[in-house]
């Protein structure tokens, strides 16, 4: 028993057991949060059927290796060099989507004091609200499809000038002109900017998101695409059912009523409104910094 225990006593004294600090649970922590957000996203997007594709490659490498197929692993080791910029050739779409979907996190602005990318947005009034909650509503009773994105900080100039310049205060009237059948007009977005419609007829990134239920067409999917790649909120109306459905940061939410809808732009417009008085104080702040 004790020759035993002194076995396990000098197996136990050789193992190695590393000193943890507390940012040493912290790194841990981070790159765990990283793995999960990147597996998530991952899942989403079109790169999660690339990635098996590549599991696949990858798997069928590592058999070649075990049962040492020579000719496989020489033009393997060939390739190898020019792997990594296949990968990010491959993947081109799906990391500049994430990269600009990281860019346009609130959390950037707070830690670039001076970024600018929303300083022209503006204050969209309850009058606005009413027109559009209205034309909203007469265009569902009649079944007229519709999708109209409500800029807030992040500026949508590139989609803006797909279409043609309107530059019209938002009314209930104006609205339903646009979208009405066989209009020069009708086909596309309508983009608002604070109190007026820039541009009609813009067209919008469709979203690649696999989960979005087959039953939605075109427009629910660039309503969606706009808000993943920025801050807008999209209203859409169906053609087919005339039931109203708005999209912000990539969530999809349908079956809206007027009420509902009229809420979520109250609440809309709070944020804009939040958002550019932080940018203000951000500003003021280093304008006085700079002072001293």
């Amino acid at each position: 028993m004790s020759t035993l225990l002194s076995h396990i006593r000098n197996y136990i004294s050789r193992l190695y057991f590393p000193s943890i600090r507390a940012i040493d649970i912290v790194e841990i922590l981070i790159i765990a949060c990283l793995i999960y957000f990147f597996m998530a996203w991952i899942q989403r997007t079109r790169a999660y059927t690339l990635l098996k594709g590549i599991l696949i490659v990858v798997l069928f490498i590592i058999v070649a290796n075990i049962f040492q197929m020579t000719t496989i692993l020489w033009i393997t080791q060939r390739l190898a060099s020019v792997a990594l910029l296949a990968i990010v050739i491959i993947f081109q779409p799906e990391l500049r989507k994430a990269l600009e979907s990281l860019g346009n996190r609130t959390i950037l602005s707070s830690i670039i004091p001076f970024d600018t990318s929303g300083d022209r947005s503006e204050r969209f009034s309850d009058h606005t609200i009413s027109e559009i909650v209205r034309a909203v509503n007469e265009m569902s009773e009649v079944r007229t499809g519709a999708l109209i994105v409500m800029e807030q900080n992040i500026l949508l100039d590139e989609f803006v000038n797909t279409g043609i310049i309107l530059d019209a205060e938002v009314s209930t009237q104006l609205l339903i002109n646009i979208f009405e059948h066989n209009t020069p007009l009708h086909d596309g977005a309508v983009i608002i900017r604070g109190d007026r419609v820039t541009s009609a007829t813009c067209y919008l990134p469709l979203s690649d998101n696999a989960r979005i239920n087959k039953k939605f067409g075109t427009r629910h999917r660039a309503g969606l695409g706009i808000s993943e790649v920025s801050d807008a909120f999209t209203i859409i109306v169906s053609e087919e059912t005339g039931r109203v459905s708005y999209a912000y940061m990539g969530v999809l939410t349908t079956g809206v009523t007027a009420s509902g809808l009229r809420e979520q732009l109250h609440q809309f417009q709070k944020r804009t409104v939040k958002a550019g008085e932080d940018r203000r104080i951000r500003i003021r702040k280093g304008q006085k910094k700079d002072e001293e």
